[in-house]
Order: C-alpha cells, then structure tokens, then sequence
C-alpha cells in the first residue's frame, strides 16, 4: 500500500471508510430531509432573531438588511463546504473528525471542543430566557422550576430515538417559523396600508439619518450580531451521521435549510426597520413584541410570548443535540472517558447526553446570577467558538478538496460550483469579521476571550492525548 501522510487517507483506501469514520457508524441512521433541514433552522431560529436582532439594527440603523445578506452569502459558502464533506463523510463527529483527518488531531479536537462548549453557553441562555419569559403568565413561579422541568423534558425527548426526537424538534420549530410569517405579513400590510391603518411605506428606513445612520461601517459591525444568528446551520452536518441516504438527503437539507434561513432573516430584519424606528430598537424586549405592542392587537402580547418561549425550547432542543453528539465523537476520538461514546439500544448516546446537560446545569447557574449583564457577555463568547469553527470549516474543506485531489481525483461524491475558492473566501471573512469585533458594541469580549480560549484547548489536548497514550501503553500486546 502507497503510505500517505499521517492521519489522512491513502489513495487505495476509500476516504469515507477511514477507521475515524468507521468508528462513529454507531448512531442510528433515521433522519429525513424534511427532519434534518427542520433541526438546523430549530438551532439557528431562536433568541438570535427575536431578541438579538435588536443589536444588530441599533448598530447598523436599516443597513442592518445588508449585514444579513453578507452573512447569509456566507452561511451559502459554508453550507457548499459542509456538504461536500458531508456527503463523503456522513459521521456525528462531522466537520471535527473532518478537521481531524484533514488538518490535524488538535484542529479535530480544538473544533469539537469548542463547539461543544459554544453550543452549552448558547443553550443555557435559552433556558435562562424560558424562564424569564414564562414570568409572564406566572409571575410568583420561581424561574429555576421552568429551568428544572423544561430541561427534563428536553434531555428526556433527545434520549429517546432519533426519530422522536426529530419529529418533536419538527413541530416546534413549525411554530416559530409560521409566527415569523404571519409577523412578516402583518409588517408587509402595515407598510402597504392594507390593515386600516395609513400606510407606512419607506419612511422608517430613511429617517433618523438616512439608510446607512452608522455608515458603512455599520453594515460591517452589524454582521458580527447576525452571525450568531446564523449559528447552528451546522446542525445538517452534525445530523449526517444519522441522515438516511447521505448522498441524497443532506445536499437537499442543506439547500433548504441555508436558503429558508436566509430569506427568513433578511425579510424579517427588512419588516422590522420598515414598521419602526430602528433608534428603538435594543435589548430591552425583542423587537418583534416591540412591534406588536405599537399595533395594538388585542392578546397579541401573549401570543408573541409564547411563540418566543416555544422558539427559545426549539434552539435549546436543537442544541441538546448537537452538544451530545459532539461529546461522543470527542470519545470515539479517545479525547474524553470512553463511555461518553456509548448508545443505547435505540442507537442514543445518552451518556453524552446526559453529561451535556450537567455542563448546561453550570452555565444555566452562571447566567441565572447576572441576569443583567450575561447575555452580551455570553453572546460575546460564544461568537468566538462560532468564529473559529467556522474558519476551520473553510481550512479544512480547503485541506479535504486537496486530499482528494491528490488520491482520487475525480471520485469526490458531490461538487458544488462554489467551492473551493468559496471556502477561501469565508476563512478570509472569518478572519476580517473577529477582528472587527473590537469595534462592535458589547463584543470586545470576543477577542479578548480568544488567547484564554486556545490556552484551554491546549491544556486540555495535551490532557487527553498523555491519557490516551497511557492507556494504549497498558493495554499493547506484552505490557
């Protein structure tokens, strides 16, 4: 056998059986394409829109439109990566054990960790935000009750099949996408006139200093703020490992999924500047209900907070998902104990599970204590993680295209015309746009937590790869 470079496929062996792969086709293979597409809109539609939208408009005025349709090409360019890695390697572990394989075992571990750690900080501002909200309806009901109950609920419905569990995440996520339509429809009437009301046609995107308030500057800083809106796009990747006909299903999840998202964000943040002033906008109270409460539809209140309660237990089910999953390709790599990669008898890996939602217990703790100032703290870094899985996404598809070149060349299962000079372009992006964040109001955080950041995954690399070689010492034939 030709020999190859260490950790990447030979070109007599079939990059998509390399024993990294191999060693994960332990899941249960039942999601759908309408279940996978529905999983990753459920992690990224949550409190990014209907509450972290305020950011983004009060840094770029309505030029805020423009910022999502920068990161929406963006989330195309990722999505074209994804897939075609995706597609020849359909694994949980997905763009880790990718960067694993192609890049390095630290780029592989640096990716799952941080996205596992990302994903954990998200979700626990979900279920702080579910708390909040629910003060609503019962204002004398501790929040740490609704914290309790709903986490039960939502590790109990991920232990289960897959298939349940993706059905559930369906009808949630239905929820939320048809309140963004019918919000989209009622903006579109009272910009048109057609609800009795005089009609406020395109005033709202030209007053208060004109189209672009903040400049061009503005669009720039403002995509930081989209991003994270953008963040679980992933979840297709992630849900490779369980997709039914990978070659079939995720480059139509994908499509949906990236083009769905993007519609849905650039015609929602056109709508919200359009029927407010965007001088409004913040983080006061999501800027949906702030549109609402000006129209003055009885009961409507209520309904837009339960349809953000419901968005909020989406993101938070949808991320269950994707932390768990994380963990257990960390253990099938050897990187964490090895029975975080165990499943049960319907194919779960509930250890994992279960150990993600002690990691979310913690972060839940943390944000129920400085409720105040957690969420720009925490939105500032968790953007990191975002930002660097991202960029070593595009690096190792960017890696992946050259592997393949090399060993089988014309045998790649699926090529997008975007790539690979798309994935140059987002790593060149990613870079431009965490940068920025220095300038970005609330994200300064964000770079700062960068050094700290790596100096973690360093230890715990080292960590885990001392452990790791210690137990193949005792456990190699003769010792």
């Amino acid at each position: 056998m030709t020999s190859a470079e260490p950790g990447r496929p030979g070109p007599e062996a079939d990059p998509r059986w390399h024993p990294r792969i191999r060693s994960e086709q332990v899941l249960s293979r039942e999601l759908s394409v309408r279940q996978q597409a529905m999983l990753a809109i459920g992690g990224a539609l949550g409190t990014g829109l209907f509450l972290g939208s305020g950011l983004a408009v009060k840094a770029a005025g309505p030029g805020v439109v423009l910022s999502y349709c920068l990161i929406a090409a963006l989330s195309l360019l990722l999505g074209a990566a994804l897939t075609e890695m995706c597609v020849a390697h359909p694994t949980a572990g997905s763009f880790g054990v990718y960067a694993e394989i192609y890049v390095s075992p630290f780029a592989g571990y640096a990716v799952r960790f941080s996205y596992w750690l990302m994903q954990i900080i998200a979700t626990g501002g979900h279920m702080v935000a579910v708390s909040i909200y629910m003060r609503y309806w019962f204002p004398e009901v501790s929040g740490v009750v609704w914290i309790v109950l709903f986490s039960g609920l939502l590790i109990a419905a991920n232990a289960w099949s897959v298939g349940t569990y993706a059905e559930f995440e369906y009808w949630f996520v239905m929820v939320k996408v048809l309140a963004v339509a019918a919000f989209v429809a009622l903006g579109i009437g009272l910009l048109v006139g057609a609800t009795g009301e005089p009609a406020l046609g395109l005033a709202h995107f030209f007053d208060h200093g004109g189209f672009l308030p903040m400049g061009v500057g503005g669009i720039w800083l403002a995509a930081n703020f989209a991003l994270y809106s953008f963040i679980g796009v992933e979840v297709v990747a992630v849900a490779s490992g369980e997709a039914r006909d990978p070659e079939k299903t995720i480059p139509l999840a994908m499509k949906r999924m990236v083009l769905g998202l993007s519609a849905t964000y650039v015609v929602a943040a056109a709508v919200l500047v359009g029927v407010m002033p965007w001088t409004e906008a913040g983080l006061g109270e999501s800027p949906f209900v702030s549109v609402l409460r000006r129209v003055g539809i009885p009961g409507a209140a209520g309904v837009m907070n339960f349809v953000i309660v419901t968005a909020a237990l989406s993101a938070a089910n949808a991320n269950l998902y994707l932390v768990a999953r994380t963990l257990f390709s960390l253990s099938r790599a050897g990187l964490v104990p090895g029975a975080l990669g165990r499943v049960n008898s319907r194919g779960t890996p509930v250890n994992a599970l279960l150990s993600s939602g002690a990691g979310l217990a913690v972060a839940v703790v943390v944000q129920w204590l400085w409720p105040d100032s957690a969420y720009v703290y925490f939105l500032g870094v968790a953007l990191f993680g975002a930002v660097l899985v991202w960029f070593m996404i595009f690096v190792t598809h960017l890696a992946f295209r050259r592997a393949w070149g090399r060993h089988r060349a014309g045998d790649l299962p699926l090529r997008w015309r975007l790539t690979p000079v798309g994935s140059l372009l987002g790593a060149i992006l990613m870079v431009a746009l965490f940068a920025t964040t220095w300038w970005s109001p609330g994200l300064r955080v964000t770079v700062l937590v960068a050094v700290p950041w790596l100096l973690v995954l360093a230890v715990g690399f080292a960590i885990a790869r001392s452990r790791a070689l210690a137990v193949a010492a005792t456990t190699a034939p003769g010792s």
